[in-house]
């Protein structure tokens, strides 16, 4: 497990992201592109910008902290598929599916022992 410890990096924000007048903005990257933005020219005092460089090994991109990989389910024929390879995977179901169904795969899923992310119990 110690291989699966990913990359650190700095927070990546937009530049005066904290000023008063930003309050509404969400605090999140969006590339500089102002004629006099510091932060474009690469300034050190600006900040880090998100680079090549800050990315994970492709070993680990998409892991869990509980080292597994996630699959993404939309119905029952897909999570068969899953149960039928056998593949050591953590379930995250998808967004649009109701309450419902979503009961209907965690069953299904806790029966073959495998983890719903996001799964619903009644």
């Amino acid at each position: 497990m110690a291989q699966l410890k990913k990359k650190e990096h700095p927070k990546f924000n937009v530049p005066n992201f904290n000023s008063k007048n930003r309050k509404r903005v969400p605090e999140r990257w969006r590339k500089q592109r102002g004629i006099d933005s510091k932060k474009r020219v690469k300034k050190n005092f600006a900040g880090a910008e998100p680079t090549i460089g800050y990315k994970n090994p492709d070993s680990i991109r998409g892991i869990r902290a509980s080292g597994k990989r996630a699959e993404l389910v939309h119905n029952e024929t897909e999570l068969k598929g899953i149960v039928d390879s056998k593949k050591n995977v953590d379930i995250i179901l998808a967004k649009p599916i109701g309450r419902k169904k979503k009961i209907a795969l965690t069953k299904i899923a806790q029966k073959s022992n495998l983890k719903v992310v996001n799964g619903v119990s009644q």
